[in-house]
C-alpha cells in the first residue's frame, strides 16, 4: 500500500505537473473541452490514451516487478527489464510525451506541442546526463547488455 501512495504522489506531482497542468495553462483559451468534437478532438484522445496508458503500465512494472518507484530517491531495487522495457529504454518518459503530444491535438496547439519538444530535450538531457549514468552503476554488466539489445527512444526488436 505505501509504495502504491508513493507511485501515486509521484505521478501527481512530476508527470502530471508535465503533462496535464503545464498543457492546461499554456492554452490562451484555458481548458474547455469543445461542445461540439471535431475530427482532431477524436485524433488527439488515441495519443493520450495510448500515453496513459503506456505510464500506468510502467508504474505498474516499477513497483512489481523493481519494487520502486520513478522517484530517484525511491528507485527499483530491479532493473526492470519486462513488458515495455524489453522494447524501448524509457517508454515512461514516451507515455508521458505522447500525453501532451495528445493535448496538442486535440487543442490544436502548435504552443502545446513546441513545449512537448522542450520536454523531450529535457528527458533526453536528463537521460544522457543523470539516468544512464546512475544505472551505469547501479547495475553495471546487466544494464551495459540491456543498453546494447534495446534502443533509448524508438522501439525496435528489443529482448526475446
Amino acid at each position: 500500500m505505501i509504495l502504491f501512495l508513493k507511485n501515486l504522489a509521484f505521478t501527481i506531482l512530476l508527470p502530471g505537473t508535465l503533462a496535464v497542468y503545464i498543457p492546461c495553462r499554456l492554452l490562451s483559451s484555458g481548458f474547455i473541452l469543445p461542445a461540439d468534437w471535431a475530427l482532431r478532438h477524436y485524433a488527439g484522445l488515441l495519443p493520450l490514451l495510448a500515453g496513459a496508458s503506456i505510464y500506468a503500465w510502467c508504474i505498474w512494472d516499477f513497483a512489481t516487478i523493481g519494487r520502486g518507484t520513478p522517484a530517484p530517491i525511491d528507485a527499483p531495487k530491479v532493473l526492470v527489464v519486462h513488458g515495455l522495457y524489453r522494447h524501448v529504454r524509457n517508454p515512461m518518459y514516451l507515455g508521458v510525451l505522447l500525453v501532451i503530444t495528445g493535448w496538442a491535438v486535440f487543442f490544436g496547439s502548435a504552443t502545446i506541442l513546441i513545449y512537448a519538444a522542450a520536454v523531450w530535450l529535457g528527458f533526453h538531457t536528463f537521460v544522457i546526463l543523470v539516468e544512464e549514468p546512475s544505472l551505469r552503476r547501479r547495475f553495471a554488466g546487466s544494464y551495459e547488455n540491456y543498453c546494447h539489445n534495446v534502443r533509448r527512444w524508438l522501439p525496435g526488436k528489443g529482448i526475446e
